[in-house]
C-alpha cells in the first residue's frame, strides 16, 4: 500500500520535470509573448536553482515553496504560452527526457550569476542602510 502513493509522487515529479523543461523550450520560442517569456524564465530559473525562497531545512515551510510555488508557477506559465507552442515543446521535452536528463551548463552559469547578483545587491543595500 505504501508503494502506490510513492509511485504516484514519482510519476507526478517526472511529469513536472517534463513540463518545466517544456516551459524552458517555450521561453526560447519567438512566438511566445515577451511577458510570458520573462515569467517562464523566472519559473524555470527558480525550479532549477539550488537556492529556495524558503530554505529546505526549515521544518515543513522549507518544502512548501517546492510543493506550491513551482507547480503554481508552472500552471501560470502554461496559461501564458500559446497552446501550439506548448504542444511542440512538450513533445521535444519528452524526447530529450527519454534520452537522459538535459544538461545546459550555460543556463546553470546564468542562474548562478543571477543569484550572485541578487546577493551582491542585497549586501550593498544592507551596507547602505545599517
Amino acid at each position: 500500500m505504501i508503494a502506490q502513493p510513492f509511485e504516484k509522487w514519482k510519476l507526478r515529479t517526472k511529469q513536472i520535470k517534463i513540463e518545466i523543461y517544456a516551459i524552458y523550450l517555450a521561453y526560447r520560442d519567438p512566438r511566445v509573448p515577451w511577458y510570458a517569456r520573462i515569467f517562464a524564465a523566472c519559473v524555470v530559473g527558480y525550479a532549477f536553482s539550488p537556492i529556495d525562497l524558503i530554505p529546505d531545512p526549515i521544518p515543513i515551510l522549507g518544502y512548501l515553496d517546492d510543493l506550491i510555488l513551482i507547480p503554481l508557477g508552472v500552471v501560470l506559465a502554461l496559461k501564458m504560452v500559446p497552446k501550439e507552442v506548448m504542444t511542440e515543446c512538450r513533445k521535444h521535452s519528452q524526447e530529450i527526457m527519454r534520452q537522459g536528463k538535459p544538461v545546459n551548463r550555460i543556463a546553470a552559469i546564468v542562474i548562478i550569476a543571477i543569484w550572485i547578483l541578487f546577493v551582491a545587491i542585497a549586501v550593498g543595500f544592507m551596507q547602505q542602510h545599517l
